[in-house]
């Protein structure tokens, strides 16, 4: 009986070794993100998006006949424990490629590690600056806040709008975007009349709006670049004292915090929007709204809450380091670096992905559409 059933344990082992996903070792993803703390809104939907779909490939076999291990590490928002992180990811785990950087400031702190090592980074921070310049190994997934920019100031073009006045806040997201804007601002035909700034994550912008309104003879429109309260607090300040143009907000406002916090006094506020936000006023024909509406249905299916834009930046890195794998036939990291770098037609979901050797992220001012909200909900205007 003892032989019998050590014939039987070494014949189940066998078949395990044997099994498609055990044959070899994992492909490892790395991930590092601001899972708790002041960042959590970012990091959170994010994990619980790559989690979401590392065990759906499992599900359906894996990749090259290997099963997707996902590695994560919460940072916080601390740059240092960003920079640990993905050395421990690459020197410990040895991982085949990394997705993460919930914020700009991590992102930006792990790029020379990451150039140093040679391993494909998707980094899922919103800044022009992680691309730009491009950089070998470093791709992402998020509209910058330079497309948004863009955005704006198309929307205002096509308004008939000749000149506006900028608000903006001290935060490396506010001076960063302030400055895309007043490069973009000239070239597309708008004049900048009044330039304030205001600390950020704070209610003291009386001052500045009150410099701006004094301006106000010449300003076709008021643009706010910030996140957070402040938003909110801005666009009640506005309503208060009586503006009678348009007010913009950035992206970095399309949640429903800040239509929950300002209430009325948003109604006919327009600002650039992810495409998740709009999912059921997209049109029928539009090549987004069946990736998105999928997504929406597995995330809440396995969640059971609908997924924010932050985890929609998560989705789309993971698909495309998917389809390299897949079409590489390999995880060697010189091979899917350039097939990174090659994808083309990948339909996510903030559109359609064109990268390039130029163009280590493949989105135009498409990938955010305008919305303006009306009786509370959030309406395209494109």
């Amino acid at each position: 009986m003892r032989l019998l059933r050590l014939l039987i344990l070494a014949g189940w082992l066998a078949a395990l070794a044997a099994s498609p996903l055990r044959a070899q070792a994992p492909i490892r993803i790395g991930t590092f993100l601001s899972v708790t703390g002041a960042g959590a809104f970012l990091g959170a939907p994010a994990l619980a998006t790559l989690k979401l779909y590392v065990d759906l490939t499992n599900a359906q076999g894996g990749l090259l006949g290997r099963r997707l291990s996902l590695i994560q590490y919460d940072v916080g928002i601390d740059t240092r424990a960003a920079q640990t992180a993905v050395r421990r990811l690459i020197d410990k785990d040895k991982v085949d490629a990394i997705i993460g950087g919930s914020t700009t400031g991590a992102a930006m702190a792990v790029i020379p590690i990451i150039e140093q090592s040679g391993v494909p980074f998707l980094a899922l921070a919103g800044s022009a600056s992680i691309t730009s310049p491009v950089r070998k190994w470093v791709f992402k997934s998020s509209p910058t806040e330079r497309l948004a920019c863009a955005k704006i100031l198309a929307d205002i073009v096509k308004r008939d709008i000749k000149s506006i006045a900028l608000l903006s806040g001290d935060d490396g997201f506010g001076t960063a975007m302030a400055g895309h804007c007043r490069q973009l601002a000239g070239p597309m035909g708008v004049t900048i009349i009044a330039d304030e700034v205001y600390r950020s994550r704070t209610r003291r912008v009386s001052r500045q709006m009150q410099r701006i309104q004094k301006k106000m003879a010449g300003v076709g429109a008021l643009v706010n670049i910030g996140f957070g309260g402040t938003t909110a607090y801005i666009t009640q300040q506005f309503r208060r004292m009586k503006f009678q143009v348009p007010l913009y907000q950035s992206h970095a406002a399309a949640n429903q915090d800040f239509l929950d916090l300002a209430g009325p006094a948003a109604e006919g506020v327009r600002m650039p929007v992810a495409p998740l936000v709009l999912l059921d006023r997209l049109a029928p024909g539009d090549p987004v709204r069946p990736v998105i509406a999928a997504y929406n249905k597995l995330y809440r299916g396995r969640w059971e809450v609908s997924p924010s834009v932050y985890g929609a930046h998560a989705h789309d890195a993971i698909q495309i380091l998917i389809a390299a794998i897949r079409k590489a036939r390999s995880t060697n990291k010189a091979a899917l670096r350039r097939t990174i770098e090659g994808t083309k037609g990948l339909v996510g979901t903030s559109g359609i992905f064109k990268i390039n050797a130029d163009d280590h992220l493949g989105l135009d001012v498409t990938s955010l559409r305008m919305a303006e909200v009306r009786s509370g909900a959030w309406e395209p205007v494109d």
